[in-house]
Formats: structure tokens, C-alpha cells, sequence
């Protein structure tokens, strides 16, 4: 890998981590259309560059953590199925990392966003911040979470989706989302990391701080364009690309 393509990864990672379209699904096909093997030290590099993302979380919503002691329990308590499920099934995980599994997921997904659209019509929000959410809703958000360990589900879109579920606004689902991104992907990619260090090489290290950085930038121009995009439409659009994207896929890379 150059360092040139681990920028595009950058610029792919934080631009899809936080939008329902699956950073990790995106990565692979553009991977694949960038002709890089699958091979450990990649998934990994896939992996560990989250972690530019998880900075620009804290840098935007720093603030809201501090002043909501109780937020931090909830995210603790949306973390804790991802993280048993997570760890029990880490090597069948990524034996999933595969092109055709991740065009699958965007279809399906794109489905689902409808599905919860035509939901939405008679059920009306009734939290609109991210803090306010119960203990039970974040820990339904925290299963419903575990089915993005699937590449191609999305993270974003399946906490998104388990929010409105509980009742949550566009906003505050999507919010409350970036925020469980915090416990989730940093210790996915510690983890990951730490599995798979033996694997990365000297270049390797060197583009891993350039898709950082590039990731961090971009994960701060996606958070922003999402919450500003959700406050006044729906997600259809999403559902709408996943599908397309998908189906483009299937026909052109697997």
C-alpha cells in the first residue's frame, strides 16, 4: 500500500464511519477496486484507522459527556453487548470480510431503512437528546448494534435504526450513535491492533498515521453534514444508496 492509497482510505473512512452506509463495507470494495489484498495486516490498517474517527467524536462532543454524568453509564451499558458478542466472535467476524457479504448487507440494509421510515409515519418521537435515552433503551441499542459486525450493515445505520426504534428523534439517534461509537470502536481497534501488530511492517506504521489523520478530518465533515442532513429529512436517501451502491458491486467487483 502507498501512502496515497492509504489516504483514500482515510478520506473513505470518515466520510462513511458516521453516515449508515457501512465505512468498514466501503472499504473493502475500495480496496478491492484498488486491487489491495485482504490479508491481515490490511484488515487491520481497515481497522485501526477508526481510531481518527473516535478523536473526532471526542472533539465535538466533549462538552455533552461532561455535563452529563449518566450519559457515560449509558454508553457503558450500549457497549456491553457489542463487546461479549464481539470478543466471542471475533474470528468468525472476519472471516466475513469478503466483497459479495458486504454488498449483500448494503441491500438489505437499504431495505431496512425504508422499512423504518414507513415505521415512522404514526409513531412520533418522544426523546430528542441523546442523554435522555433509559438505561433499557441504550442497552437495546447496544444489541441491535451487534448486527453491524456484519461488513456492510453499518455501525451508524444499525444504532440509528435500534434509536428510532426507541423512540428516539433523527437527531438524537444519530447523536446518541457517534456517541457509542466511542467505547465500541476503541476497543475494536485496540483489540484488533494488539492481534494483529506483528503483522504490520515499517511503511506500514507510516500509513497508518496518514490514514488516521485523513480520517479524523473527514470523520468531522461527515458527523456535521448527517446531523445537519437528519434535522430536516429522512433517511431514505440512504436506503436509496445502499441499494444502488450494492447492486453496482454485485455486478462490478464480486
Amino acid at each position: 500500500m502507498t501512502g496515497f492509497e492509504a489516504g483514500i482510505l482515510g478520506i473513505v473512512e470518515g466520510l462513511t464511519e458516521f453516515l449508515p452506509v457501512s465505512s468498514t463495507g466501503h472499504l473493502i470494495l475500495v480496496s478491492e477496486l484498488l486491487h489491495l489484498p485482504q490479508t491481515e495486516a490490511h484488515k487491520a490498517f481497515e481497522v485501526a484507522i477508526q481510531l481518527g474517527a473516535i478523536l473526532a467524536v471526542a472533539c465535538l462532543y466533549w462538552r455533552k459527556l461532561i455535563a452529563r454524568s449518566d450519559l457515560l453509564l449509558k454508553l457503558a451499558v450500549g457497549f456491553l453487548p457489542t463487546g461479549i458478542i464481539g470478543l466471542t466472535l471475533y474470528k468468525l467476524v472476519k472471516n466475513l470480510f469478503d466483497p459479495s457479504v458486504v454488498s449483500i448487507s448494503l441491500i438489505v440494509g437499504g431495505f431496512a431503512f425504508f422499512a423504518m421510515e414507513y415505521y415512522l409515519r404514526n409513531h412520533k418521537p418522544a426523546i430528542h437528546d441523546a442523554g435522555d435515552v433509559s438505561y433499557r433503551g441504550a442497552f437495546t441499542i447496544g444489541l441491535v448494534q451487534c448486527i453491524s459486525m456484519v461488513p456492510g450493515v453499518s455501525r451508524s445505520g444499525a444504532t440509528i435504526i435500534g434509536g428510532l426504534i426507541c423512540g428516539m428523534s433523527r437527531t438524537a439517534a444519530a447523536e446518541f450513535s457517534f456517541l457509542l461509537a466511542l467505547p465500541t470502536m476503541l476497543a475494536a481497534t485496540c483489540y484488533d491492533v494488539y492481534k494483529n501488530a506483528a503483522a504490520f511492517q515499517g511503511s506500514d506504521w507510516d500509513n497508518l498515521l496518514i490514514g488516521f489523520i485523513v480520517s479524523f478530518i473527514f470523520s468531522i465533515i461527515g458527523i456535521k453534514i448527517l446531523i445537519r442532513f437528519v434535522a430536516n429529512h429522512t433517511f431514505i436517501p440512504f436506503g436509496i444508496y445502499r441499494i444502488i451502491a450494492g447492486a453496482l458491486f454485485l455486478l462490478l467487483v464480486v
